[in-house]
């Protein structure tokens, strides 16, 4: 096993290799036991739910819409969305995909909403996230200690790459931020988005390209 390895993948592979195999199999029984208890109503299966996924949900939609105010909204309806429509749920995704497809509906319909009422919302990219979720610049935080300059470097370094992600077209920031913050797989992104596979990857390569253009110089 190679040094490089993350430590998390590491301790995947090395908890695979002694877990009985029934362990594995019984993940997607329990998700599917889950599912039927929402499929039932039941009130407290639909409250781990949004605990669980309430947080990465918001982390997404603030990441599309750079509004905490339109993520914390576009969150409530997405859950309220998803209690509504889970009996329509026929498992073709695995739940956490299906209700990001129903986030990124919900912050289509409200661009589109915008769009119509020709309005422009103005966000300062540097408005603070709520519940410390990272944005793409959360690779940067390693830059982050207590030397004031390294801090003051790491913030702009940051705020630049939030400003170049926002500025993305719609289409290629949905696509980042599914792959290089949120860690999709294509697949998972494809059905997330309703597209292709080959669409994935061309709006990834389309939409990193142009973060790297945005960034040449200011970094």
């Amino acid at each position: 096993m190679s040094y490089g390895e993350p430590i998390a993948l590491r301790g995947q592979i090395e908890l695979e290799q002694v877990a009985p195999a029934t362990l594995v199999e019984a993940r997607p029984q329990i998700e599917a036991q889950f599912i039927e208890r929402l499929k039932r109503g039941d009130a407290q299966a639909f409250e781990i739910l949004v605990n669980e996924r309430s947080g990465e949900i918001y982390g997404l939609l603030y990441r599309l819409t750079e509004s905490s105010e339109e993520a914390r909204d576009l969150t409530q309806e997405t859950f309220l969305r998803a209690f509504q429509s889970i009996g329509h749920f026929r498992g073709e995704s695995d739940l956490r995909t299906w209700i990001y497809r129903i986030a990124i509906n919900q912050a289509r319909n409200r661009w589109r909403w915008w769009r119509r009422r020709r309005r422009d919302v103005t966000v300062s990219i540097d408005a603070p996230q709520a519940n410390g979720h990272s944005t793409l610049a959360g690779t940067l935080q390693s830059d982050v200690d207590s030397n004031p300059e390294r801090n003051a470097l790491a913030h702009e370094r940051e705020r630049v790459l939030r400003r170049a992600l926002s500025s993305l077209k719609r289409v290629y920031r949905e696509a980042v931020v599914m792959r290089d913050i949120e860690g999709f797989a294509y697949d998972e992104i494809a059905v997330a988005l309703d597209i292709s596979v080959g669409t994935v990857k061309s709006r990834l390569a389309r939409g990193r390209q142009e973060l790297r253009r945005k960034l040449e110089g200011s970094l």
